[in-house]
């Protein structure tokens, strides 16, 4: 069974967070500074939300209200669910589907450690079946 922590292995990746006091503005800017489409918000160090362009558009866009005026604690999803590193990627992309969510942060011990995207979830899957398919190719042809 595959793992969170496969994925990880395989993930170059950088934590992006932003602070509670932050203006949505200011998230938006890092976000499109490290072509995301979620940023993780902590305080102390501990997670304490997260923020997508869904909750943009229908937070702050559709709400009229201004990405210059509004902080995001405001508008971000509060104790968003993670998961550990040794979950399942088939229990991680249950989760996104019946959440409807595209991104879930990876906590190790309590600790935040990383976020995986339903892309990274897809190109895990994508790169194991095509392993799997070398494998029995190598093995019938052999």
């Amino acid at each position: 069974m595959s793992t969170v922590r496969q994925i990880l292995a395989n993930k170059a990746f950088r934590m992006i967070t932003i602070g509670p006091d932050a203006m949505v503005y200011e998230a938006l800017e890092v976000m499109n500074e490290h072509n995301i489409s979620a940023i993780l918000i902590t305080q102390d160090g501990k997670l304490s939300g997260i923020f997508t362009e869904r909750d943009y558009a229908r937070k702050v866009v559709l709400k009229g209200k201004s990405s210059k005026e509004v902080r995001i604690d405001a508008v971000m999803t509060p104790s968003p669910i993670a998961v550990s590193p040794d979950q399942s990627i088939e229990h991680c992309m249950e989760l996104m589907t019946e959440k409807h969510i595209r991104h879930l942060p990876v906590m190790d011990n309590g600790e935040l450690s990383a976020i995986v995207s339903i892309g990274d979830v897809v190109k895990f899957i994508i790169e194991d079946q095509k392993q799997t398919i070398q494998n029995l190719e190598s093995y019938i042809s052999s």
